[in-house]
């Protein structure tokens, strides 16, 4: 079991995180430099934005519905940014995860990491009584992953990795508001619904109790 260094940045604007993130990956990568080996130093960051949506760098700009302008009566910001995947929505009640670790520590390709980060999710969200999984052709965890009509994401998953280093992470909606998803095609999927745990459950979810078992999870799968 791994015992990540854990941080809880409460609400913080997403440039100050990402700033954050890459002093950290840089401070890892100049630890291994230094000694040549792998590095046991991780930060983990869980972190809630305030309304942000944001580009990776092989996504398409056609999937921001809207214009800038709109994006400021609504009180968001936009970024493009230099993980992987789509278009995705960061705001108030969703709960976001950075890790920022050494693969070659854990002993994991970029492949099985994306994989535990899933399994961490689909096992947090079990613990809520909802069965979720991965869909095929797509990164993230969905509810009824295979159903044509009734798939619904409720984790957008989106990383970066340089010299075996992680940034960006996860963002799972617990108590989010939905809304903001109807300016943008979801990850690239026009035709996707998005969902949230509060949405599913008809209540609101206290937010340190999630943060607690997803705590629980990622360690758990290390």
């Amino acid at each position: 079991m791994a015992n990540f260094n854990y941080t809880d940045f409460g609400i913080r604007e997403y440039q100050a995180c990402w700033d954050y993130q890459e002093s950290r990956l840089n401070a890892i990568i100049a630890a291994k430099r230094e000694t040549g080996a792998p590095t046991p130093l991780n930060d983990f960051v869980l972190v809630e934005h305030p309304h942000v949506y944001t580009l990776g760098k092989s996504g398409d700009e056609h999937n921001m519905l809207a214009n800038a302008d709109f994006l400021k009566k609504i009180n968001a910001s936009y970024f493009k940014i230099n993980r992987g995947g789509d278009i995705t929505y960061h705001g108030p009640g969703q709960l976001v995860g950075y890790p920022i670790i050494d693969l070659e520590y854990y002993h994991l390709g970029v492949r099985e990491y994306i994989a535990k980060m899933e399994d961490s999710i689909i096992a947090t969200l079990a613990e809520y009584q909802l069965e979720a999984d991965r869909k095929e052709g797509a990164t993230g965890v969905w509810l009824q992953a295979d159903h044509k009509v009734r798939a619904r994401k409720i984790c957008a998953i989106g990383v970066r990795v340089s010299r075996f280093v992680t940034m960006h992470g996860f963002a799972l909606n617990v108590n989010t508001d939905m809304r903001y998803y109807n300016y943008i095609n979801p990850c690239g999927f026009a035709s996707s619904a998005v969902t949230s745990i509060q949405q599913e459950l008809g209540r609101e979810i206290p937010m340190d109790d999630v943060k607690k078992r997803i705590m629980e999870k990622f360690n758990a799968c290390y």
